[in-house]
């Protein structure tokens, strides 16, 4: 199987709005792509009814080599840990075999209505479970 075939890996190649003065990408796009990854493998998860909503409530962003315009960025999405109300997920960036960052993204599930954190489903942790390294 090709690696661009599995739900956790995507890419993208460095738009030139990304970058900054300095001729490298901004470190907040690193975040805008990891997010996107992110937004790209969540769309495969189990379909549920009344499945709470999910937000970011931490990030952490470690870049290693800087990248420019044009170059293409493999993407990876790891699940790092599973709790009972939040889920933390790593992206992992490469460039020709070597990874340039790593981006940290927590989610806490929450309930619809009020916006309280709820316990992720169990079809949700099941699934997630196959993404842990």
């Amino acid at each position: 199987m090709n690696e661009i075939d599995r739900v956790e890996v995507s890419d993208f190649i460095v738009p030139w709005r990304d970058i900054g003065p300095s001729g490298e990408m901004q470190a907040s796009a690193y975040l805008v792509q990891a997010e996107a990854a992110l937004r790209q493998f969540w769309r495969f998860r189990p379909s549920l009814e009344d499945e709470p909503r999910y937000g970011a409530t931490k990030f952490e962003v470690r870049i290693h080599a800087a990248l420019k315009e044009g170059e293409r960025v493999l993407m990876t999405v790891h699940v790092d840990k599973i709790g009972g109300k939040s889920v933390g997920f790593e992206v992992a960036m490469e460039k020709d075999g070597q990874t340039v960052a790593e981006v940290d993204i927590t989610w806490t599930a929450r309930e619809t209505e009020t916006g309280e954190p709820a316990a992720l489903p169990e079809d949700i942790r099941d699934w997630l479970y196959r993404y842990v390294p």
